[in-house]
Formats: structure tokens, sequence, C-alpha cells
């Protein structure tokens, strides 16, 4: 992978600068079977409001990044089940920034396809990848870190953005810090010199200890071209065909090419294409975040989200939801007229829907994805 040189394209022209070449990438996919039944299939959780804002995590993710980059420059990438849905939740999204999956490829095909498209656009074009279901406080802090990332970026290196982990969690995978990037920002970015899968406990805690691993958010920012030239590495039949799909996109082909192209891809996490083989081979650098962030991946998440700073243990979801409790904590999730009444119990998670009522914990919350596995198996799919 070469660079231009400082200031200049690769059509020889001078480029603009930086931030004015950054496109942000909204990728809204999965379904969030950890918070089944409220997030499923038709509504998957990036079209929900789970912290009761009245914004969905969608609408907030859009606005989050108004600031970092016009509406002509924000994309879009979701099933396209969702097209009408997204389409509503975000008018000002131009219809050429609406990229549809005809079925879902997972991350490295959603971002590799939005780098494609956004590589023809603009040689010089940068991406940053930011999740449609996050959770962040503090944007002004995230500006700044995203701002930093395009930096990097810009000189040719895949920028990512760490959290600093604010417990031993077993639930995210890790960057591990090497050497300071003094020649980027005067503090907060590293190189990466390698990322780990989700940890065991003991493992998560060692981690916390030594104070070098950050939270993997799954923020990636790089030069579109950069980032496809490194999926090519270990993908190279998929960043082909991702191209070849893109060069065809806005013609009379380009259905009858994404029909027959888009099904071959594999289904492999960008994390396996892109991060870690850029982090071996010297590529990545890591921007430490001081604001703050979730991913509201289970209920007991959503439930500490609901009661961070709030002098109530008990969290309540749900536009007119009843709740009648004595000395309880956790989440009430309702989308029912019915009284859902609580009494001496602790950490309870209820999600009561006009199908499903669903009683766990908050310690086992995450299990509900295995619940959702076992009803695909046995014959409960039309509840999913």
């Amino acid at each position: 992978m070469t660079d231009a040189p400082s200031g200049t394209g690769r059509n020889g022209h001078p480029t603009p600068p930086a931030m004015d070449r950054l496109t942000c990438v909204i990728p809204a996919g999965g379904v969030g079977s950890r918070l089944w039944p409220l997030s499923r299939a038709n509504a998957p959780k990036f079209l929900l409001d789970l912290t009761g804002s009245g914004d969905s995590l969608l609408r907030a993710t859009w606005m989050r990044l108004a600031p970092l980059a016009p509406a002509d420059r924000v994309m879009v990438v979701t099933g396209s089940a969702h097209r009408s849905s997204v389409t509503r939740q975000l008018p000002e999204l131009l219809s050429e920034n609406l990229v549809t999956e005809s079925e879902p490829k997972d991350s490295s095909a959603a971002i590799g396809l939005a780098a494609a498209l956004l590589e023809l656009r603009d040689p010089d074009a940068i991406l940053g990848s930011f999740a449609a279901d996050h959770v962040i406080r503090g944007e002004v802090l995230f500006q700044r870190a995203v701002k930093t990332a395009v930096q990097a970026a810009d000189r040719g290196l895949i920028a990512t953005i760490g959290i600093h982990p604010g417990h031993p969690s077993t639930a995210f995978g890790y960057i591990a810090c090497g050497a300071a990037r003094d020649d980027i920002a005067p503090f907060d970015v590293h190189d990466v010199s390698e990322f780990v899968e989700k940890p065991d406990e003991a493992t998560a805690a060692r981690y916390l200890e030594s104070g070098k691993y950050l939270w993997n958010a799954g923020m990636f920012i790089a030069r579109a071209s950069v980032l496809l030239d490194q999926m090519a590495e270990s993908q190279p039949e998929m960043v082909a065909a991702l191209r070849e799909i893109a060069a065809a996109w806005e013609t009379e082909r380009g259905a009858q090419v994404r029909e027959r192209l888009w099904p071959t891809l594999p289904k492999i996490a960008i994390d396996y294409t892109v991060a870690e083989p850029a982090a071996a081979a010297g590529r990545m650098v890591c921007i430490a975040a001081h604001f703050e962030w979730d991913d509201v991946g289970d209920f007991a998440s959503v439930a500490n989200l609901l009661t961070r700073g709030r002098s109530s243990d008990l969290a309540v979801l749900g536009d007119g939801a009843q709740v009648l409790s004595d000395a309880s904590s956790g989440i009430v999730v309702s989308e029912s007229d019915r009284l859902v009444a609580l009494v001496g119990v602790e950490d309870m998670v209820v999600v009561d829907t006009a199908d499903v009522l669903l009683v766990t914990s908050k310690s086992r919350a995450q299990d509900v994805k295995g619940l959702v596995n076992r009803m695909k198996i046995t014959g409960g799919g039309h509840l999913l």
C-alpha cells in the first residue's frame, strides 16, 4: 500500500483538507438477539429507542456525526428489509448514500462495499465507520477523537478508537496498546500491537490492571483505498467482487452484478480481515477515548444506562409503561397496557410485549441469545 505525497491526491491534484474528505459510514445491521423479544428481525435494536431519549439509536448516531460530516457525506449500510424504516428515521439521508444488502454478510462486506463505492467517488476519500447501535456521552470528546483518527488515516494508517475499560468485561474484545505516537498527537495515540478476542474474567482483570488494554468499540477510520487494500491481502476475491459490485452500482447492470456476486461473499468480521492483520503489520493506531460509551448489548447494559446517576435502581422503558415496585431493582420494559408489579426482587429483567413475556436476571441477560438460538431450532422462529 502506497501513499500519495502530503497534499497531493492520486490524480496529482491538490487534495482538500482531510476532514473535508471524511465520509461517515453507519453499518446498521444485526438483530441484537440478546435484546429479544424487544429487538426482532423486523425491528432490530438500532431502530429502537433504548435510552428513553425519544430518538432511536440510529437517529442518535446520525445526530452525533452531523458536526463531523454534512448529510451528503454520511452513508448507511443496512438490510433491504429495513430500507423504509431507515428512510423514515433519517429523512436527510441522500438516496445514493443508502446502501442495502440483500442478505447479511457481516462487517467486512458491509464496510468493504461502502469503501469500494467511496473509492470510486473520490480516490482520496477517508472512511469512518461508526455502528448504528452504540450510545455515546461526551460528544465533543468523541468529535476530538475522530478528528485525531482522521489525521492518522490521512497519513495512510488505519485508526481505531478504544474505550478505557471501566470493569473487567468478558463481553468485549480488547486492544493492546504499544508505543505512543507523539508524531500524530501529544497524547492518547498509540500503535496497536494486537487485537484480543473476548477474554475470560481472570484475563480481563489482568488486562484492566495492566492499564495497557482498551475495549474494542469497532470504530475504524482509514482511507477507503487503504482499507480495501489491507482487506485484499487476506481476502483478494472478496475485495475484487466488492469493487466489481461498486463499479456497476449505478449502471443498468448493477442489480444483476449484485445478485450474482453478493451471495458468494464470505461472512467474516472486519476485525479479522483488517484490524488484526493491520496491527500485525504495524499499520494500525488507536486513539484512547475519553467519552462514555456503551454498546447496549443486553438488558443489563440498558438497565445500567438508564439508572446511571439516578436515585432509583429500577429502570422503566416503554411509552405508558405501568409499573408498581416495592423494594425491587433491575429493569422493566413494557409494550403492553398491563400493570407489572415487582415485590422484593433484585436485579430483575422483565420484558412484556404483545406476544412474549421474558423474565430473567441482569446476571443472566447475556444468555438470552442462547434462548433465541434454541427457538430457531425448535420452531419458534415466528416470534423472532
